[in-house]
């Protein structure tokens, strides 16, 4: 059995719903933290759980190289070495292999590249990708693609879709075949001692509300550059694939934002309505509200994490740079129309001292912040989509894969 995804309200195109995956269920659109190297950048699990965070990312790529995927395994997956019972989804380690440009070497096998840590040569094909993912324990893993650099002109465009669409077909074989070796299932002495269902929510496979026999499951991933054409054909030749789930890949890589825009609205029609829809690496508060607003459930980016180590918050009244020497006799909180544990305790006088200062706690609280905001922001999409009361029915739908 695969994951479910059940619409229960429609407004337009946006809906609201529930993807139930091994180890919780998720009302989406949702947002997505970032956990890169399997940690949200100075932020313990427990205030994620506090935030109500259902689900993830970890990053293959990384997680590959350190502490590598045959040790997380032998721990019994990400969720036990990282002591999170909730879901998560891994990358396919595409984009970060794209990023590391003259050290990277594309070939229809797979792609070799040189590790940023050390020079050290490693290869990836689409196989090993799935094998790494599965290893790590993902609720969702992705397709080994190639993120189409921009600008890309059509013939390049079109050789990186085709390589794409090839690497596609053989994750999901490769996937298939070995998806049961999932490695939550492992009895480890000692591990399942520690008791792993922390934060009391009943979501693990084995509670009272979890969903114990699901697989993990593998997304496809739509590139094809900026050419609507090419995107539509990815598209289509993915959902012949039979995928339960499908990402838009490729973008937030420099394109203006109605260019980004423009793709996310020409892909979208080409996806069945009854699975979920995701867009990797994006964005702003109020690009994620568009973006749910045209369809989209699935949403990620480092963008909130990063901006708060760097004193950039996101409120209800704007963006605030905690660094500006007007916060430093500011006793009010951070936003005043937030209750998050930061908002509910320090002032943006003491939030201004940390960051001066250089003292680590201000990484904290304010990556506390902002995804609180990011993640009240998609609870209030998800309200406002069911107070439309478009009923799209109460049956469950098991996705395919």
């Amino acid at each position: 059995m695969s994951l479910e995804f059940q619409i229960h309200h429609t407004d337009g195109a946006a809906r609201r719903a529930t993807m139930r995956l091994p180890h919780a269920a998720v009302e989406t659109p949702v947002f997505m933290p970032v956990g890169t190297v399997a940690s949200v950048k100075a932020l313990p699990q427990h205030f994620l759980e506090e935030l109500d965070a259902r689900i993830i990312l970890g990053n293959t790529y990384h997680l590959y190289l350190r502490p590598g995927h045959e040790l997380v395994r032998r721990m019994g997956g990400l969720h036990r070495f990282m002591s999170w019972d909730r879901a998560m989804l891994t990358d396919s380690g595409g984009f970060q292999v794209f990023s590391l440009n003259e050290l990277r070497k594309v070939k229809e096998d797979g792609v070799e590249f040189r590790s940023h840590l050390d020079g050290s040569k490693h290869f990836f094909s689409p196989e090993h990708s799935m094998e790494v993912q599965i290893a790590l324990g993902a609720d969702i893993c992705m397709a080994f693609d190639e993120c189409t650099e921009y600008p890309a002109d059509y013939a390049r465009a079109r050789q990186s879709l085709d390589i794409t669409l090839r690497w596609a077909e053989r994750s999901k074989k490769y996937f298939d075949e070995h998806r049961h070796e999932r490695p939550w299932d492992l009895h480890i002495p000692g591990v399942e001692d520690r008791g792993m269902n922390h934060s009391g929510t009943g979501l693990r496979g084995e509670g009272p509300d979890g969903f114990a026999g699901l697989q993990p499951n593998l997304f496809g991933i739509v590139q094809g550059g900026m050419y609507k054409d090419l995107r539509r054909e990815s598209a289509e030749r993915l959902v012949e694939m039979d995928f339960p789930g499908y990402a838009i890949g490729g973008l937030s890589v420099g394109e203006p934002r109605n260019l980004t825009l423009e793709v996310i609205a020409e892909t979208l029609p080409y996806l069945p309505k009854d699975k979920p829809r995701y867009v990797m690496g994006v964005g702003f508060p109020d690009e994620i509200v568009e973006y749910a607003k045209m369809g989209v459930d699935m949403m990620d980016c480092v963008l909130p994490t990063r901006a708060a180590r760097h004193g950039m918050l996101f409120t209800s009244e704007g963006r605030l740079n905690m660094k500006n020497k007007q916060f430093a006799e500011d006793q009010g909180p951070v936003d005043p129309e937030c209750d998050c544990p930061t908002c509910r305790r320090y002032t943006r006088a003491y939030l201004r001292h940390l960051m001066v200062a250089h003292e680590p706690l201000a990484a904290t609280l304010n990556t506390l912040h902002n995804l609180a905001f990011y993640l009240r922001t998609m609870e209030k999409v998800r309200a406002q989509i069911a107070a439309a009361k478009s009923d799209a029915g109460t049956a469950a739908a098991p996705a395919a894969g």
